[in-house]
């Protein structure tokens, strides 16, 4: 099948597609580093409306119609906390944390409508992403996690099974939301990503959610990725000043990879 009807395919279906197709095999289809590891570098970027809404909704002044990317459709709540999600969404254009110039933390941050890139290495892999020059470093090393401390992007270490990437992600403020639509958490926010290729230029990305102070269980959200084909694409400027905290640039990071 030609690319692009690939890509109409995928785009038109959404996340029923990651359900149907499993990801792709340790075949020569997918590029590897010299160590063998699935090369998941690259510009990527996520085609959905999750940034407004994780679940089904409907089109409204400033946000497109989109289906849900939760597995099962809905996100499992306790009573108060679907209260809670609610008055956010209510208010949402005054108390969304993305819209004062904070971190969007994560996964929000893979499937905001803008671009990043991954720079991958043996022991870590950066991700640098378009939004703020937010950027994020997954420790493939064994290292140990920091104790009693809290992050906008939360701590991220990353083991590989089989041909995926695993990243743990936990150490969260509770200041970041999932999306506009006000879904929240707490800092007993437990994320686990899972990243895994479908085809040359898609991957596959889970997110599994666990956050007993808020959810009766944990869940799931699944979406592709698309590799930026264009001629020359990088990465360009998209800042929200007020809160931007320095972190490494790009070219620092693509330094150390050498």
């Amino acid at each position: 099948m030609p690319a692009a009807a690939s890509l109409a395919i995928m785009v038109a279906c959404g996340p029923a597609c990651l359900r149907d197709e499993p990801p792709a095999s340790s075949g020569a289809q997918i590029p590897r580093t010299a160590d063998g590891r699935p090369d998941l570098s690259g510009i990527w970027q996520a085609l959905t409306t999750a940034s407004w809404d994780l679940e089904d909704h409907s089109a409204e002044e400033g946000v497109p119609p989109g289906q849900s990317v939760v597995e099962g459709g809905a996100i499992p709540y306790q009573d108060w906390a679907l209260a809670k999600r609610n008055e956010n969404r209510a208010d949402r254009e005054a108390l969304d944390p993305l819209l004062q110039c904070y971190l969007p933390g994560v996964p929000r941050v893979t499937y905001l409508p803008f671009p990043f890139e991954i720079v991958q290495t043996p022991e870590h892999i950066g991700f640098f992403y378009e939004y703020g020059h937010t950027t994020r470093m997954v420790f493939l090393d064994g290292s140990p996690k920091p104790e009693a401390l809290e992050f906008w992007m939360g701590d991220s270490h990353g083991r590989w099974e089989g041909d995926t990437l695993v990243v743990d992600v936990t150490l969260f403020t509770d200041r970041t939301w999932f999306d506009r639509a006000g879904n929240f958490h707490s800092t007993a926010l437990h994320v686990v990503e899972r990243y895994s290729y479908l085809t040359h230029n898609h991957l596959r990305y889970e997110a599994t959610i666990e956050d007993p102070n808020v959810f009766t269980e944990p869940w799931t959200i699944s979406l592709p990725l698309y590799r930026r084909l264009e001629t020359n694409v990088e990465l360009l400027d998209y800042e929200c000043l007020e809160f931007i905290v320095p972190s490494p640039t790009l070219e620092q990071y693509r330094e150390l990879a050498r």
